[in-house]
């Protein structure tokens, strides 16, 4: 059971308050209303500013780097494919009908992060998934496209889930779970992140957060797709893009190495 102050968790759309709801009620965020409700969402110009120190709350509304709400990101329906990989990429949603990108597919210098915070935790896990695309344009790590993941135990003031990667150059910054392909390292499959709330962690409260980010010199990009946020993992959809939208993959790497570098916005 979940006690929290965010409303519309979930596919049945249920609010969160004082009371107590089923753990069915928190499915994917509150992304199947189509909407980012319930999240905070916050996003700016993160040149000149290194890997080693940015993280979500850097962009996040407060944070030094906030300029803007978001905007460049969006809930995605089924239909959407990614402009850069097209179907080497697979679908854009892992369950239901939306999802979340974070950060636009062009460079220019920005990141963006969204993050959701649930309170008195009792469910036996929360998962959630994401998916990636950083591009290689030959920097060190500290200057790449970025991706940086948490799960923190607000209670305690642990990290339970810490993942961070970059496309330096080389592939240094990225795993096993990334492939390659046009200067692009990218997770084709979603990557589900399971955390077991056991004795130790029931009743704690507990914030997702996930921040990306083009490279620090401006003129890659880097960006992620979030879905399956809640107490039990949902199936997965079946998107994969048709064979007509390997013509948008084309264009989509032919616009990679055209697109001019983006200048910071005014604050």
């Amino acid at each position: 059971m979940i006690r929290t102050a965010h409303a519309l968790l979930g596919l049945t759309a249920l609010a969160f308050s004082s009371t107590t709801t089923l753990a069915a009620g928190f499915v994917n965020g509150s992304f199947e209303d189509g909407t980012a409700s319930g999240w905070t969402t916050g996003g700016g110009y993160r040149g000149n500013t290194p890997n080693a120190s940015l993280n979500p709350s850097n962009v996040l509304p407060g944070g030094p780097l906030n300029t803007d709400a978001g905007t460049r990101s969006a809930v995605i329906g089924t239909s959407y494919v990614d402009p850069n990989l097209g179907s080497a990429l697979g679908g854009t949603v892992y369950s239901g009908n939306f999802a979340y990108r974070a950060e636009d597919t062009g460079n220019g210098g920005f990141g963006s992060a969204i993050s959701q915070t649930v309170a008195n935790y009792t469910d036996a896990n929360i998962f959630f998934a994401w998916k990636a695309v950083l591009e290689n344009g030959g920097h060190a790590q500290d200057e790449s496209a970025l991706l940086k993941i948490t799960l923190r135990d607000d209670t305690t003031g642990t990290d339970l889930v810490s993942r961070t990667y970059n496309a330096g150059a080389g592939g240094g910054g990225v795993d096993a779970r990334f492939s390659s392909l046009g200067g692009l390292f990218y997770t084709s499959a979603w990557q589900i992140e399971q955390i077991a709330i056991d004795s130790s962690l029931s009743g704690h409260t507990f914030t997702l957060s996930l921040l990306a980010a083009d490279c620090e010199p401006t003129g890659h990009t880097g960006y992620a797709y979030l879905d399956g946020f809640g107490a039990v993992i949902p199936p997965p959809t079946t998107n994969v893009p048709e064979p007509a939208s390997l013509a948008l993959f084309g264009l989509g790497l032919a616009g990679l190495g055209l697109v001019r570098r983006r200048q910071p916005q005014a604050a």
